[in-house]
């Protein structure tokens, strides 16, 4: 009765967790990436689970608790708690050092939010378990949460987003040693969650105290999964591979977590789970270093200029493309969300987008249109075209044009965030491997020239 009672129980969890999911992607004001993958896990344990209910498969009680619903749970409940969360389950390349054999690495973070300013590992297992492993008394493949904590350091580092590395947090949700937090915090990571104290263990009590730590770690194997994780699920979420719910061999890894452990100096304390040192818990404001340049593309000035974005979008022009983007002007106004991200910035424009954009002004601006580009450019710095060097390696293509390649390459050379609607050059570069701090928007046509022949609405 009890495993039956256990299994409804999360059962009814991975329905609800699957629920909140849907909500969350729905509050965000963009699609989330990784929900469906978030999804399918979910999906894929509750089959499981409706599984050994039915009977169709057999399995011991303790093996109930080795499942990845806490760790998913973990995620959900990360997710709800940050603002403008981009994806869940994401997976970013890198290249680690050559002091670990160096190579192209991956890393699969739990939750990006914050635009992309934001990494969040969630962390479900007992502060106990992740203690002992950090000293060096967990079992073969176990991974200490220090040792992630450098991998996310050096993928940080390598995933500027504005030019900034992203801030890295560690949600711990059944707590985490005091040591292994102010360590956590040198490397300059994040903590939240409750903060336990660790207490000596007398040496003359060294035989007896192995025994009792084997005993606990036999506890942590069977109540960890009650509200804590299953380590397994921790390395599949963390580590990205070809097959995700395959299990992945650490073993070199052991050797650099026994090194840390070492010089921590702290394989004879033990967690005190009663006493709480601190709480640090979600939500939390977290600081955003956001780039204060922008570099505005000539579809941006055009953008900000044009009649459509002033309020004449009630037309229908004979032109099919003009009367599309009157229609998306009126369910959805461009030029607010230019100016909210200007607000406050230093803007610049290379010389090659403003000369080609007053050669289009001059073609097909109205008087209106010229006067706001007139007060515009009074507040846009002009600096000569310098693309980036990255820039200059990308091959020409019909979406890698010469024009663009000034403009997003200047933008890069100043650590600026460029504006543009040309979303197809941002794609096409970022196939070859350059990807720029962009921030994209809906374009918007010259149109005031053409009003007097359009078909009011």
């Amino acid at each position: 009765m009890a495993m039956q009672s256990m299994l409804q129980e999360r059962i009814v969890i991975a329905q609800e967790l699957l629920g909140r999911v849907e909500q969350l992607c729905q509050r965000q004001s963009q699609p989330v990436e990784g929900r469906a993958k978030l999804c399918s896990k979910l999906r894929a344990e509750l089959k499981f689970l409706t599984k050994v209910k039915s009977g169709a498969v057999q399995v011991k009680e303790s093996h109930l608790h080795s499942t990845n619903l806490t760790h998913l749970r973990a995620i959900v409940e990360t997710a709800e708690s940050l603002e403008e969360v981009v994806s869940l389950l994401h997976v970013f390349g890198y290249e680690d050092d050559e002091d670990s054999g160096g190579g192209k690495q991956s890393l699969v973070v739990d939750v990006v939010a914050n635009g992309g300013h934001t990494w969040v590992k969630a962390v479900g297992r007992k502060a106990e378990a992740l203690h002992n492993i950090w000293q060096g008394r967990g079992q073969y493949g176990d991974r200490s949460i220090v040792s992630q904590a450098e991998e996310f350091v050096r993928a940080s580092g390598q995933q500027p987003i504005q030019y900034s590395k992203p801030h890295i947090i560690f949600a711990f949700y059944n707590g985490v040693s005091s040591p292994m937090a102010d360590l956590l915090r040198e490397m300059g990571v994040s903590v939240r969650g409750d903060i336990v104290a660790v207490n000596a263990v007398p040496a003359v009590k060294e035989e007896e105290s192995s025994e009792e730590e084997e005993e606990d770690d036999e506890e942590d194997d069977v109540e960890g999964e009650e509200d804590g994780e299953q380590l397994g699920a921790e390395k599949d979420l963390t580590h990205a591979a070809s097959e995700p719910d395959e299990e992945e061999d650490y073993g070199d890894e052991d050797e650099e977590d026994d090194d840390n452990e070492e010089e921590a100096d702290l394989s004879q304390t033990r967690v005190d789970r009663d006493t709480i040192v601190a709480s640090l818990a979600f939500p939390t404001q977290v600081k955003v270093d956001a780039c204060q340049r922008a570099n505005l593309d000539i579809t941006t000035l055009i953008s900000y200029v044009s009649s459509l974005s002033h309020g004449h979008c009630n037309f229908t022009f004979r032109e099919q493309v003009l009367t599309e983007q009157a229609a998306q002007e009126r369910q959805h106004q461009v030029l607010p969300e230019l100016k909210a991200f200007m607000q406050g910035k230093e803007l610049y424009a290379c010389r090659s987008a403003v000369d080609d954009f007053q050669v289009i002004l001059d073609t097909l601006g109205g008087p209106g249109e010229k006067g706001r580009a007139q007060e515009l450019l009074a507040r846009v710095r002009v600096v000569p075209d310098q693309p980036s060097e990255r820039t200059q390696r990308l091959n020409a293509s019909a979406k890698v044009n010469t024009r663009s390649l000034m403009i997003f390459g200047t933008g890069d050379s100043l650590q600026a965030v460029t504006m543009t609607a040309n979303s197809g050059f941002v794609r096409a570069a970022a196939n070859q491997g350059v990807r720029y701090s962009v921030f994209v928007h809906q374009p918007r046509a010259l149109t005031e020239g053409k009003e007097w022949r359009a078909t009011a609405i």
